[in-house]
């Protein structure tokens, strides 16, 4: 009889654990399908159900010069940041796990510090020094601020696969006869190369969904598309945005496949 009701209560709690999973996944999925089915209503308002399905806002999206204007400064963004804080957080990682100064615990904290400010206030600091500096309101402002935004993330994800990493390792080349250099291109990076690459993957999308920073340092011409999004909600609310949005979650699932195909989700959770 115990036994009976020891089994009962096991299969009621499996029961309870995979309607709570099913909840959440479908808690956390049911705004992405609204937004993709909204995306494709003809109607001039977001409707779900759609009573139909068109591309007219897809359309619409592609004819606006602000929207294409947006889309290519936050591309050409893209392209900027996550190379030059993948390049600048890979070795300020490794500096500071690697070698020995003095005030290298401030300097890391002053490294990801970015990530315990408001971002409010770190848009009006870096308003002021780039207005000061000539550079504010444009391309050159705007990559300085995404960089400062996202390369603190690199620098976390490396750290964690560099700690993570066995140091006999290098000290075996390097007792070879390889160099600190040589050492660091065949021996480090290709073991650290989850976390290069969850960094690379969480700077793209911070800059790619940076607002608060880019509302502080856009221009006429420089305008992103979360601020644009961030815009034209404010002045109107027609599926244009939903059109957006299912790009960014194609562009999304997209990425996941080419990570999924390189190294692998588990492996990135863990450099995470």
């Amino acid at each position: 009889m115990a036994d009976a009701l020891h089994r009962l209560s096991l299969r009621l709690s499996r029961l309870a654990v995979t309607l709570a999973g099913i909840i959440v996944y479908l808690f956390l999925a049911l705004p992405v399908v609204v937004i993709v089915l909204s995306a494709f209503s003809p109607e001039p308002y977001p409707q779900f159900p759609p009573q139909g399905l068109s591309l007219r806002w897809f359309e619409a999206l592609l004819q606006d010069p602000a929207w294409t204007e947006s889309l290519w400064v936050s591309l050409l963004l893209l392209a900027i940041v996550t190379p030059l804080t993948v390049v600048l957080g890979t070795f300020a990682a490794w500096s500071l796990a690697r070698l020995n100064f003095r005030y290298r615990e401030a300097l890391q904290a002053f490294i990801l510090s970015p990530l315990m400010i408001p971002q409010v206030v770190l848009g009006i600091a870096l308003l002021y020094v780039l207005t000061a500096a000539g550079i504010a309101g444009t391309l050159s402002g705007l990559a300085i601020g995404h960089a400062v935004v996202a390369l603190p993330y690199v620098v976390r994800t490396v750290s964690v696969s560099l700690a993570a990493m066995d140091k006999r390792l290098e000290s075996v080349a390097m007792s070879l006869g390889a160099g600190r250099w040589y050492t660091f291109r065949t021996v480090t990076l290709p073991l650290i190369k989850p976390g290069i690459l969850a960094g690379a993957v969480f700077a793209a999308v911070t800059s790619f969904g940076e607002v608060s920073v880019s509302l502080f340092m856009t221009a006429p011409g420089t305008i992103t598309v979360p601020v644009q999004v961030f815009n034209y909600v404010d002045q109107t609310f027609d599926p244009t945005v939903n059109a957006i949005s299912v790009i960014f979650i194609v562009i999304a699932i997209l990425l996941l496949m080419v990570i999924e195909k390189t190294i692998g989700l588990v492996k990135l959770n863990q450099s995470g």
